[in-house]
Parts: structure tokens; C-alpha cells; sequence
């Protein structure tokens, strides 16, 4: 039987919204017994430093209908029905393609996102008002088998010491599972692919300096047990949990922003849905401030250059893109042709 459907008061920037959440008691975290309505409520206890970091960028929701362990499916665009206060505006997509995306103006939204059991935020690294020029550098350091957090905060490391080379100032978060999430502040000044080639420098850079323990290997067969640097999530609209989403895994995880001289203590499944409100009432946001001083992609892009000249290419792309200029064949290695075979 469906439970009664409440109406949750949420704090906005022209006073206070009325969301309605339909089934408020339906668990949506089995093992743990998280339900919509606490979820709910988790967003607007954390709304601050949410949308601080997630605020007017296009977003893709991540919906489970039936909770984690169910099927999933993504929405862009506002559905049918939506109230006033949920925005969209019109993106391009690698494909050439254009339509409506979702963007959060304020928490009221995200709420609204929860009562259609939305789990996972997945912002853009670009603002709505200027989507096709990222405000975001962002790297994924995504532990292969072999290697865990530990591995991973090793060469988050030498990746903020790389990164602050190149002029920029990173700040980190944990991925919610078993990754490391590292994002630089930068004004908008190039377009998705020029910040692609700024991250596959630093990627280069730091696997020059750590090559038995990172790899940029596309390639799931030649990575080895390394931390791989995930360059494609520089992808216009490839995309990482935002900045304190759950997560779709059995303990209601978070992506959650850490200072620096936490990591090497850290325990990324002690943030979850219901610890992260205690946390930031404790410690704060450890993002705060994360916007205030962008910097540039210039060097890493002399970096990229250096490396072209030095007869270092293009990487291979998602498979769902079009074909890119210089790209490598999209051919895993050991499949490949042998000339003359």
C-alpha cells in the first residue's frame, strides 16, 4: 500500500517553495532502509554547499524508480507537468544534436528530482548561461582491480603538485565509490575539447612521473593494476556526480568534497546520505570558496602542444562519439590487425 503523499517546506531564493513527495515511505536504499522522503530531506539539509557547487549547470538525473538495485534510466529534459521554478535550456550534444537539459536553480529542484526517485546528480562542467565553455577542469582518478583508495589518494597527490605547475588550484572530493574526484576552478575561456587536451596533459605529465602506478591507457587490457586518469570525462556531456549527490550504491554513499590534509586518513564509505548533515555542521564545506579564483588552461595547453610535437597524438574517444580528428583507431589493442596477417 503507497503511503500518504507529503508536502515538504523548502528554503528558496524568493522564500520558501511547497514540494510535494508522493510515497514518501518507499526505501529506495534497501540495505540501509533510506527512504524518498529522507532523501528528500538530506537535500535540503545539505542545499548550501549543493548548490553552490552544482547551480546552473545542465544536469542529467539518474531515476530508480524501484530504488538501487532496479532498473535505472537518465532524464535531460524537464518531463511534462514540471513545475515553474525547474529550468532547462537548450544544449548540443557531440552528436550535433540539440535539445532541452535540466539545470538547478535552486534546491527546490533537486527536492522535486528526489519525488521522481532521482538518486544521482550529473552536471555539466559548464554554466547554462554559456554551456558550450567549461568553468571546470575535472579529472577522474578511477582505481583498476589491484588498486584502491589508497592507491588513488597516492597519486592525487603528485596530481595537485602537477596541476599547480600548470597555474591552476585543485580541490577534491571522493567519487562515492572508489575513486577520487579532482576539479579546478577555470575561466571559460576554451571549449570542451581545448579542456579535454588540458587534462590529457596533466594526465601525461603525472603518468611520466608515476608510470608503475598511473596509467592513461584507454584500453581495460593495458591498464594494469594502476590508477587510471579518466580524460574522456572531460567530454562535453560525459559527466561525474556533482558535489554531495548520493550515489546508487548499497550504503546511500556521497560524492563529497575533503580538504586536502584529509586524505591520507580517509574513508569514503563513512560519507553517506545520513552522516554528510553532521559532517557540515561540524567541519563546514570544505569547498567553500572553490569559485572565487579561476584560473587558466594556457600552460597545460603548451603542455598538450609540447606533447604533439613530441609525436604524442590524440586518444581514443567514447565510443558513442563521432569520429575525432587524429583520433587512434577505436580497436581495443589485442583485437587489432597485424599488418601483413
Amino acid at each position: 500500500m503507497a503511503s500518504p503523499r507529503i508536502t515538504l517546506t523548502v528554503p528558496g531564493p524568493e522564500g520558501e517553495r511547497e514540494v510535494g513527495i508522493s510515497n514518501p515511505d518507499r526505501v529506495l536504499w534497501p540495505e540501509v532502509g533510506i527512504t524518498k522522503r529522507e532523501l528528500a530531506e538530506y537535500l535540503i539539509a545539505v542545499a548550501d554547499p549543493f548548490i553552490a557547487a552544482n547551480r546552473h549547470r545542465p544536469v542529467s538525473l539518474e531515476r530508480f524508480p524501484e530504488g538501487v538495485g532496479g532498473e535505472a534510466f537518465f532524464s535531460k529534459n524537464p518531463p511534462k507537468g514540471a513545475p515553474d521554478f525547474v529550468e532547462a535550456v537548450t544544449v548540443t550534444y557531440n552528436s550535433g544534436r540539440r535539445h532541452p537539459q535540466l539545470f538547478l536553480g535552486e534546491i527546490a529542484s533537486a527536492v522535486w528530482a528526489a519525488q521522481m526517485n532521482t538518486i544521482v546528480f550529473h552536471p555539466w562542467a559548464s554554466l547554462a548561461t554559456d554551456p558550450d565553455h567549461p568553468i571546470e577542469l575535472r579529472i577522474d582518478l578511477d582505481p583498476q582491480p589491484g588498486t584502491g583508495i589508497a592507491e588513488a589518494v597516492t597519486a592525487a597527490h603528485e596530481l595537485r603538485a602537477v596541476l599547480r605547475e600548470a597555474g591552476l588550484e585543485p580541490w577534491i572530493k571522493t567519487s562515492g565509490n572508489r575513486g577520487l574526484h579532482v576539479f579546478c576552478p577555470i575561466e571559460p575561456t576554451h571549449e570542451f575539447l581545448d579542456v579535454r587536451h588540458a587534462v590529457i596533459a596533466a594526465a601525461r605529465e603525472l603518468e611520466r612521473r608515476m608510470p608503475d602506478a598511473v596509467t592513461t591507457n584507454w584500453w581495460k587490457e593495458e591498464r594494469g593494476e594502476r590508477i587510471f586518469v579518466d580524460f574522456n570525462q572531460a567530454n562535453r556531456d560525459r559527466t561525474m556526480a556533482g558535489a554531495y549527490s548520493p550515489r546508487a550504491l548499497p550504503t546511500a554513499t556521497v560524492s563529497t568534497p575533503v580538504a586536502w590534509d584529509e586524505l591520507d586518513d580517509l574513508d569514503p564509505l563513512a560519507f553517506t546520505v545520513r552522516s554528510i548533515p553532521e559532517r557540515l555542521a561540524s567541519v563546514g564545506d570544505p569547498w567553500k570558496g572553490f569559485a572565487d579564483k579561476p584560473g587558466r588552461v594556457d600552460t597545460l595547453l603548451e603542455w598538450w602542444q609540447r606533447d604533439l610535437d613530441s609525436g604524442l597524438g590524440e586518444l581514443p574517444f567514447p565510443p558513442e562519439f563521432p569520429k575525432m580528428p587524429g583520433e587512434p583507431p577505436r580497436v581495443q589493442p589485442s583485437r587489432a590487425k597485424t599488418p601483413g596477417a
